[in-house]
């Protein structure tokens, strides 16, 4: 048996989130989606965590998906569907998760491995993989996909999840899918820790403040949106870290952010 399919690492405020199941293609066993909801929890609670990685094991596979063998094992032992085991089967944990997260996407990913990657704020991939979202093709659901509206052009995206065909990541790259596209699984994750290191250098506040404006403007509208972001930078501004910032910048030197 498995013993550790999600392994959790800190260093200078960047959490690493490391799917560890490459004999599986990094899939969504009971174990694996229950260990997410404990790494986002984590996380959320760590304060000196300000930027999240996630990214697994290489095997040509970032995420296939939920572990399908494992589901049709326990649909004929216990007789239920293998979502009734997970504590978060849609990964709403991660979604509601404060703190920027990156897809460093050393793979091809689908079903469920897409559904964490609209999950992150921003998408590092891997040139020459594939996407998809292969429900259809399997009597499955993806009622996790709404967030990709915002992420896609909504003609592709009903061919992604009407058709159940892989596309090309070079495609939706076109398409503002990901941030940067990486020649090796080593470089995507430079890519990845490069852009964490910047975030995590970042004032504290003001990138929950930014991340929380965007993510209540997709769920609000733009009307809906303007309040809550506006609500959200209150604390921001009346926060010493926005006397910091000026003061470091007129004394030409590097802000210390205190985080309130």
């Amino acid at each position: 048996m498995e013993s550790s399919p999600i392994e959790v690492s800190v260093d200078a405020g960047v959490a690493t989130v490391f799917i560890n199941r490459p004999e599986r293609k990094n899939a969504l066993s009971v174990a694996a989606a229950n260990g997410l909801v404990d790494a986002w929890e984590r996380i959320e609670a760590d304060e000196t965590v300000r930027v999240s990685i996630l990214t697994s094991a290489d095997c040509g596979i970032f995420s296939a998906g939920l572990d399908l063998k494992e589901a049709a094992e326990i649909a004929r032992t216990d007789g239920e569907d293998i979502l009734g085991k997970m504590r978060d089967p849609f990964n709403e944990t991660m979604r509601g998760c404060r703190k920027p997260i990156i897809a460093a996407m050393t793979g091809s990913l689908m079903a469920g491995g897409m559904m964490l990657a609209l999950n992150c704020d921003l998408r590092v991939g891997l040139k020459g993989t594939k996407v998809g979202i292969t429900e259809v093709k399997l009597g499955r659901g993806s009622p996790w996909v709404a967030p990709a509206l915002w992420m896609l052009p909504q003609p592709i995206l009903m061919e992604i999840v009407l058709t159940g065909d892989l596309m090309s990541i070079e495609r939706l790259h076109d398409f503002g899918f990901t941030n940067y596209l990486e020649d090796t699984p080593d470089l995507v994750r430079e890519r990845a820790r490069d852009l964490a290191r910047r975030i995590a250098t970042a004032a504290p506040l003001s990138v929950l403040a930014a991340k929380g404006s965007v993510r209540a403007t997709m769920n609000l509208g733009c009307a809906g949106g303007l309040e809550e972001g506006k609500r959200l930078h209150q604390f921001v501004y009346a926060s010493q870290d926005a006397i910091e910032g000026p003061r470091a910048f007129a004394e030409k030197r590097a802000p210390v952010w205190r985080g309130r």
